[in-house]
């Protein structure tokens, strides 16, 4: 690797008093090649290093400088980066153009070229440079990955079964006016369905959540973006994210234009709106674990408490799924349970092999479905090398699907309808989660209710009476719809 910064530091008046004690001090300072030059109100270095960062050197001298310079009454006020070359290692070229943010990027023979101008010192204080670099390799390393298929696993298929029907749950509902689509992948469920809905949730609580020794909390329906930067969201996914924006002033005075717009016009003046409207800084919930982590940072847990195990199902989850949105299993907004399990890795490990255990028993025994259970790593991670290792092995998600009749080919059409999800240190490192002397290990298991409420619907039928008697003893006598004239 090979550092070239020219910067300046600029000083409280000229700095020509200090040239002597400046110079007596370069002459023992070993880090890095260094020409330097005082100029008027500015210390000018021009720093080139192979091994130890420029920037960090930098910060050195600035740090070291100080006391010279103050005893000559002159004091440094900042660093400012005229031009700063890095060149790095990459292990390969990239496909097509790469940029990013506050650089120029050159190519060449395995070595990449980052120029930056004329920027100020947070880039050297906040670790700015250091992202920049891992940026330019994630984004090349994306580029040979994107596109292929993540890696899958089977590990168990329960045995083809005949099913009640095979059409489309989700069209029959809302044929029979059980549920209403109220806007963009939004649906309003209607007694029948909500009953159904709400069997499922209690099925997987009374056999699944409370067996295990779960307890439950509730929390806010919005996450910040402090959060969400630990979990890693917003930079993975900031285009399915629903963003909240507060209003600038209550004051009605301030939202008179736009008021009278609304009542003449009877539709909403967007440009007037956006006015009124606060720069979001959080967003609806994505899935609940983000906020349950948040509320246990910086704790310790008592190491004869472990593992925590916590649910959450009172907030629903909203995504934006732009064109790929169906029916009631692929939506912008879907009601969810999430269970998160914190504690040493082997408690982890048995704790997944129960709940393997107590889904496979609510799958098998209450709904009766045909469906099977798989490993699955995105391809990235296997190149990342996450799959790798005992270790890395114990890490990873399994995810559990369903087969869906009216989709028709069986080798194919399955609907993933849970996971059980082991993540490592991951999050909490991320948010400073200790305890006393173990090393903690964290995970996650997502139970869809709409999912699993599509999977028994495609399968078993809209007709009650012909129902597994396992899943009848939870949904009891399904409500009648309202009656409309």
């Amino acid at each position: 690797m090979k550092f070239d910064l020219k910067c300046s530091i600029s000083l409280s008046r000229d700095g020509s008093d200090a040239k002597k004690s400046v110079e007596e001090f370069f002459k023992n300072f070993g880090e890095g090649d260094i020409k330097w030059k005082i100029g008027g109100e500015s210390l000018f270095l021009h720093i080139i290093s192979h091994d130890k960062r420029s920037h960090q050197i930098v910060l050195q001298l600035y740090k070291r400088l100080a006391p010279i310079f103050g005893r000559h009454k002159i004091g440094m006020r900042g660093i400012h980066i005229d031009e700063y070359e890095i060149e790095f290692e990459i292990e390969k070229n990239p496909l097509h153009e790469i940029s990013i943010p506050f650089a120029t990027l050159e190519f060449h023979n395995g070595i990449a070229r980052m120029i930056i101008k004329d920027k100020g010192e947070e880039f050297l204080r906040e670790g700015y440079i250091d992202r920049m670099i891992r940026l330019v390799r994630e984004k090349i390393e994306k580029q040979y990955y994107e596109g292929k298929k993540e890696y899958w696993q089977l590990l168990w298929q329960s045995e083809e079964k005949e099913h009640a029907w095979d059409r489309d749950p989700s069209e029959e509902m809302q044929r029979r006016g059980w549920i209403k689509l109220m806007g963009k992948g939004k649906w309003f469920y209607f007694p029948p369905a909500a009953a159904i809905m709400r069997a499922m949730e209690r099925i997987a609580i009374e056999e699944v959540i409370r067996p295990l020794g779960f307890k439950e909390v509730i929390e806010p329906m919005h996450v910040s973006f402090e959060t969400w930067i630990k979990t890693g969201h917003l930079e993975g996914m900031p285009g399915e994210i629903y963003y909240i924006c507060e209003p600038k002033s209550r004051e009605a005075e301030e939202w008179e234009r736009f008021v009278d717009l609304l009542k003449i016009t009877r539709r909403v003046d967007e440009e007037e709106l956006m006015k009124n409207l606060k720069v979001p800084k959080e967003g609806v919930c994505y899935a609940q674990c983000p906020n349950i982590y948040a509320a246990l940072a910086g704790r310790t847990l008592a190491e004869d408490d472990l593992p925590l195990l916590l649910f959450e199902r009172s907030t629903p989850s909203d995504r934006y799924e732009a064109g790929g949105k169906h029916g009631i299993e692929r939506v912008d907004e879907f009601h969810r349970i999430e269970i998160v399990y914190i504690g040493t890795k082997e408690q982890l490990l048995q704790l997944r092999e129960k709940l393997i255990e107590r889904y496979g028993h609510v799958f098998d025994n209450i709904l009766e479905l045909e469906w099977r259970m798989a490993k699955v790593t995105p391809f990235y991670l296997q190149q990342a090398g996450i799959a790798g290792g005992e270790e890395e092995e114990a890490k990873g998600t399994i995810d559990f699907e369903a087969y869906l009749p009216y989709r028709g080919d069986r080798s194919k059409e399955w609907l993933e309808i849970q996971n059980i999800s082991i993540v490592g240190e991951k999050y909490v490192k991320a948010f400073n989660i200790k305890t006393q002397k173990s090393q903690l290990w964290s995970g996650c298991s997502g139970i869809g209710l709409e999912r699993w409420m599509v999977a028994f619907l495609a399968q078993k039928g809209m007709e009650p009476d012909k129902w597994p008697e396992g899943f009848r003893k939870y949904v009891g006598e399904l409500p009648e719809m309202p009656k409309f004239l």
